[in-house]
This record gives C-alpha cells, sequence and structure tokens, in this order.
C-alpha cells in the first residue's frame, strides 16, 4: 500500500506538473487531457485539454493531480505536501523554486529540529512544507 497527496487545480495542471518535474528532479509518469481519453465525449465545453490526470514520480514520492472540473476549485486549505530533502542546499534550491511568483509563509532556516525547515505556497497555491531533518545523533 502507497499513500500519496492527489492535487486539484483551477486549470493549470499541466504547468503545474511540469514545473514541479523541474524543481523536484521528477519526471512525469502519466498525463491524459479529457480529449486524449475514452471520457472525450462527456468533456465539460471547453475542457478537452484540461487534464484528466496526471502522475509525477520523484525520489520515493508520486505526486497526482488533474483540473478541477469548471466552478468546482477550492483554494487549497488546512494541509501543506510535505518535503523531506536529504540536504540543506537542496532544501533550499526546492524551497526557492517553489518560492518564484508564490508566497513565503515561514521562511527557510535552521531550527532546533531541522537543517532547514520553510513553508511556502506556490505560484498555483499549492502549499509546502520543507523539512530537511538534521541527522540522528
Amino acid at each position: 500500500m502507497s499513500l500519496n497527496p492527489y492535487l486539484y487545480f483551477n486549470g493549470q495542471c499541466e504547468e503545474a506538473f511540469k514545473f514541479y518535474e523541474k524543481c523536484l528532479g521528477g519526471k512525469i509518469t502519466f498525463m491524459m487531457t479529457w480529449e486524449g481519453s475514452p471520457m472525450a465525449g462527456q468533456a465539460p465545453p471547453g475542457w478537452a485539454k484540461k487534464i484528466l490526470h496526471a502522475g509525477l514520480s520523484f525520489g520515493d514520492g508520486v505526486l497526482e493531480g488533474c483540473d478541477a472540473m469548471p466552478g468546482e476549485y477550492k483554494k487549497p486549505q488546512s494541509f501543506c505536501v510535505m518535503l523531506r530533502p536529504k540536504d540543506a542546499a537542496e532544501a533550499e534550491r526546492i524551497f526557492s523554486a517553489l518560492a518564484e511568483h508564490g508566497t513565503v509563509q515561514i521562511p527557510i532556516e535552521k531550527t532546533f529540529w531541522a537543517l532547514r525547515f520553510g513553508k511556502v505556497v506556490d505560484r498555483f497555491g499549492m502549499p509546502w512544507l520543507i523539512n530537511c531533518e538534521k541527522p540522528a545523533a
């Protein structure tokens, strides 16, 4: 069994996943539009090129998502996608990329529990926690 986040976007899923692929050093493993699926005839008007399902693998993680149906998108709240980079430099690189055109809520810095920790909402409205833990003593 596995557990992974499934993110809904307000029409920018393809752009977001291409950005995450670069930012996280991952690989898009699946991306299907409504028009490219057996459900093409059920696509809402103007929605044919929107993403029905996308998948991205990176490290030992998987991120999946889609474009929310017209009128059904809700701004993400009360959760964050947690990333656990292995070293401080990688944590800072990822945080900086996610913060570009986004909103830093907690600047990335050293804490009593982590080499680096920070919170950012990216340009697509997704909230992220970056937590690079200190090595076990």
